[in-house]
């Protein structure tokens, strides 16, 4: 064998054993595979009631309506009632209701003042512009949410109940579970995306009839056409109001993750229906929808 030749396998062997040391040194190439993007960190499930399926698997953008007489709470029209979906700005109906409920045990009153962290501040749209170190009333606060479905406000809500977001989604989801919403989990008190955040439209129903039948003082806020503050004017968000005879509420929401999700409230001739409609296409689609449930069934 020539010098040259002898020196090239030399090298040959010299390599192969350099990338081994290396791969023996870095472990497993299955070690270095990438988290999903959609993975939700484990801090976020921790000490929240396990539900019947895994939220970050087993929910996906689908629709789901229901329409329920409010009265007697009968069935009327179901179509995946009962599906895994996610609530979007449907939260706040859980916001709203821990924060009356704040209210009712003489802990606030309405003209209590809530302060705005800069977190809250900073929160994204939908909002009303709460400026840092600043305060809003616990009014202010609970018509920016029925309306205005302000996630600035949702926070400074959260953040003065009970201190942080994360201990008031534990306190959301506790409700829930008293509230009879068996497959419903807060993880914050905005709606804002978050694969661990799911529930169904049968529970949003019960949570639309629970927030008006416990706190019926508090109905104008659902039937207000717009918000005031600071100056500015909000336009609700809820489009049937003064344009579908009966609609007197209730809450609106919207993330990619779900499509366009409404809980209505209506009252035909004394007959009091609750509407939901969860994974609307479009805006108009899902009122064109909720608008036709309750024609057929008032």
């Amino acid at each position: 064998m020539s010098r040259i030749n002898v020196l090239k396998r030399a090298f040959v062997i010299g390599l192969a054993a350099l990338l081994a040391a290396c791969q023996t040194a870095q472990g497993p190439a299955t070690s270095t595979a990438p988290v999903p993007a959609t993975a939700t960190p484990a801090v976020q499930t921790a000490s929240l009631p396990t539900l019947s399926y895994t939220p970050a698997t087993a929910v996906e953008r689908g629709f789901s309506a229901l329409v329920l007489n409010a009265s007697t709470g009968e069935e009327l029209y179901a179509v995946e009632a009962d599906a895994p979906r996610f609530p979007a700005s449907l939260t706040k109906m859980m916001t709203l209701y821990l924060l009356f409920e704040a209210v009712s045990t003489g802990r606030y009153a309405l003209s209590s003042p809530l302060k705005v962290s800069a977190k809250a501040a900073a929160e994204p749209p939908a909002k009303i512009g709460l400026k840092a170190g600043s305060t809003i009333t616990v009014e202010q606060a609970a018509r920016a949410l029925a309306v205005k479905s302000a996630n600035d406000v949702a926070l400074v809500v959260a953040e003065n109940l009970a201190g942080s977001e994360a201990a008031f989604a534990r306190q959301m989801t506790s409700k829930a579970r008293a509230l009879g919403l068996s497959k419903t989990r807060f993880v914050n008190a905005t709606g804002l995306p978050d694969t661990s955040q799911v529930t169904s439209a049968r529970d949003m129903a019960k949570l639309g009839m629970a927030l008006k039948s416990r706190f019926p003082q508090y109905g104008s806020y659902y039937r207000a056409k717009s918000f005031s503050y600071n100056g500015r004017s909000f336009r609700a968000t809820n489009n049937l109001i003064g344009k579908v005879s009966g609609v007197d509420g209730l809450k609106t929401g919207y993330i990619r993750m779900s499509g366009y999700n409404l809980v209505a409230t209506a009252n035909r001739g004394g007959k009091r229906l609750i509407v939901v409609v969860i994974g609307g296409q479009s805006e108009a689609a899902r009122d064109r929808e909720v608008t036709r449930l309750i024609e057929a069934y008032s």
